[in-house]
């Protein structure tokens, strides 16, 4: 009887964690996978690592024109190593390069931040259940679904000098010219058209709470404030931090609604994006892939620290979740009473 007892593994602590183990792939599944896999691999090359590498190569480069044995002018590339990377950050083109990277992070800094309040606001709103509810979710669709071009030269009409924002102020501003008011209509543009991006991604986050975690708040004594503290927030966390990010790596490539609203070469206005185009317009590509090359790695460094900081627990892999949350998944079913194995043994 004792052998019989020891034999049977099912019920020790370590039975269920032991069946977790995924078997490994074999050659055929495995050649499956890769025939299945490489038409995206494929196309991931051809569209992003081929331009990357192109682009990077194009840094070392800059334009030159000489005249040949004939008299006439030809224009060659001549390869001029980090040359470019050094006129952009202690070089002629310093200024403009930090006044670009300035105005880059001072508009994603503020209308992230202004979109991710809008957003959670729109969100609770349509949340709840009123009459009109289907009505004002297709409304605020409406700047989300207009092209963003569109939207710009829809804004750049309403700030003219004569433009309704100025009749309805009583004010004579010159919002698309330069210093704080071309920021500023920058900002509200962006803003008004962004924000339901947010609202909508926080709204499917909502979709999911269970009503009764609010009963259960309610019968507790929390507040409206409390419970969207203390719930609300805590459970539609994943939803807004992906939303965040979205609109984080959009904001930093910034380019088509400061060029459409405001222009181009607006030194309030300037972002590395239209900085990078500006030089590719001169055919200056050299410096242009530079500036593209630092924009990404911009890019990259915020998105890493965002990830970081604040999104770790949400987009951390299951092999590098606590271990104890791995082991309360992996545990098998208790083990039933060992006085009442020995009576079916018996």
């Amino acid at each position: 009887m004792t052998s019989h007892l020891s034999s049977a593994p099912s019920g020790l602590p370590g039975s269920g964690a032991a069946a977790t183990v995924r078997r490994p792939l074999r050659r055929s599944e495995g050649r499956a996978a890769s025939l299945l896999l490489s038409p995206t691999l494929i196309v991931l090359a051809l569209v992003i690592f081929y331009p990357l590498l192109s682009a990077v190569g194009q840094s070392l480069y800059s334009a030159e024109s000489r005249l040949d044995e004939n008299g006439f002018v030809v224009d060659r590339e001549v390869f001029v190593g980090l040359e470019n990377y050094a006129e952009i950050f202690v070089g002629a083109q310093s200024e403009r390069f930090y006044n670009a990277l300035a105005n880059t992070t001072f508009f994603t800094v503020v209308s992230v931040a202004l979109e991710t309040v809008i957003g959670v606001a729109f969100a609770l709103m349509m949340n709840r259940a009123f009459r009109g509810r289907a009505f004002l979710r297709a409304a605020v669709l409406v700047p989300w679904a207009i092209p963003t071009a569109v939207s710009g030269l829809l804004w750049r009409w309403m700030f003219q000098a004569d433009g309704i924002v100025n009749a309805l102020s009583g004010s004579q501003v010159l919002w698309t010219a330069e210093g704080m008011a071309a920021q500023a209509a920058v900002i509200i543009a962006e803003v008004w058209k962004t924000s339901p991006f947010i609202g909508l991604l926080v709204l499917a986050g909502l979709q999911i709470i269970p009503e009764e975690v609010y009963e259960a708040a309610k019968l507790d004594g929390a507040s409206a404030w409390k419970q969207f503290w203390a719930i609300t927030l805590p459970l539609v966390k994943p939803a807004l931090m992906v939303a965040v990010l979205f609109r984080l790596l959009d904001a930093l490539r910034m380019f088509d609604l400061p060029f459409v609203l405001v222009g181009p070469r607006k030194e309030s206005v300037e972002t590395l994006s239209i900085l990078a185009w500006d030089s590719a317009n001169q055919l200056q590509y050299g410096a242009a892939s530079a500036f593209s090359i630092v924009l990404l790695l911009y890019v990259s460094v915020i998105v890493y620290m965002f990830v970081r900081l604040l999104g770790a627990d949400i987009f951390q892999s299951d092999a590098t979740r606590p271990q104890s949350s791995r082991r309360r998944r992996a545990v098998s079913p208790a083990p039933r009473p060992a006085a009442h194995h020995q009576e079916e043994t018996r």
